[in-house]
């Protein structure tokens, strides 16, 4: 069981689960039980599909197969590597998560009598699917992180605002979708920079190769204080409640994470902390924003 939960990359699932909780929230006039619940699981599992099926990518580009280390956090779930799971496993358990997905999605469509639900997960799939796949392999040309800022962010965010007031497009829904996406890239980014190497060594080309690792720093915090200013944007602009900045009060967590990758970008070791640090404050940022809606 720990295997398998380890290749579903657990850890990440708050990346999920709290840009929708957080759309589902914005607007509480009503509440679309199950609206919610059908979303929400559809919103699990296309991640999990995404997370099985980039690794499945990843061992077949080599990318993976370049350092065989287990880092938690980074460089892949490594128990194709170990002998644990074959590629073929993980391509299968993608499929059945995204067919999970694909049901629910249907369910919402028939809760909504709309079939906007389903033309938007086919295209929020193919985007997943195709982060890592051929023929477009986003993640390999520099587009994986503008993928995951729109996935994490807007679609979410937006997709979740839907279900409960069958608005969409929305220009609030859309500014309060930005912070999230700002935030769940920068832990994607974070990732990057241990994984350089072995990214190069198959060509996958990620922001790091744009700036080099020594720079990474400074795009890595330009995504963060992007992201605060917009929290203060939608304070301004009364989209957020002023207990919102509150997240400002945690911004020593990055900052921290933001120096040990300026003085460790080429210490895989050392950088397992910065990953760390990006998520906690991902998740406190995200609870914040919650409970500021509330």
């Amino acid at each position: 069981m720990n295997n398998y939960l380890r290749a579903l990359r657990l850890p990440f699932i708050t990346a999920s689960i709290l840009p929708f909780i957080f759309g589902s929230l914005i607007d509480r006039s009503h509440f679309d039980y199950a609206g919610f619940i059908f979303g929400l699981l559809a919103a699990v599992s296309t991640h999990f599909g995404a997370n099985l099926i980039n690794d499945y990518a990843d061992s077949k580009s080599g990318a993976d197969w370049q350092d065989k280390r287990f880092f938690g956090f980074f460089g892949g779930t490594k128990l194709i590597q170990e002998g644990v799971f074959s590629e073929k496993f993980y391509l299968i358990q993608s499929i059945i998560y995204f067919s999970l997905a694909f049901i629910s999605v249907i369910f919402l469509a028939l809760i909504k009598s709309s079939f906007l639900p389903v033309l938007c997960f086919l295209v929020i799939v193919l985007l997943g699917f195709s982060y890592s796949q051929k023929p477009f392999q986003f993640a390999y040309n520099r587009l994986g992180e503008f993928i995951i800022f729109l996935l994490f962010g807007p679609a979410l965010v937006m997709g979740a605002y839907y279900i409960q007031t069958n608005i969409f497009p929305d220009l609030k829904s859309f500014m309060l979708s930005l912070p999230f996406g700002l935030l769940i890239t920068a832990i994607l980014f974070a990732n990057e920079v241990p994984d350089f190497d072995a990214d190069q060594s198959v060509r996958k080309m990620t922001w790091v190769s744009i700036v080099g690792r020594k720079n990474a720093y400074k795009l890595y915090l330009a995504m963060i204080f992007t992201a605060l200013i917009l929290i203060v944007l939608n304070v301004y602009m009364k989209n957020l409640a002023w207990l919102s900045l509150a997240v400002l009060i945690f911004s020593f967590i990055p900052l921290k994470s933001a120096k040990i990758i300026k003085e460790n970008f080429d210490k895989k070791e050392a950088l397992v902390e910065s990953s760390k640090l990006t998520i906690v404050f991902q998740n406190i940022s995200g609870l914040i924003l919650i409970l500021a809606l509330i």
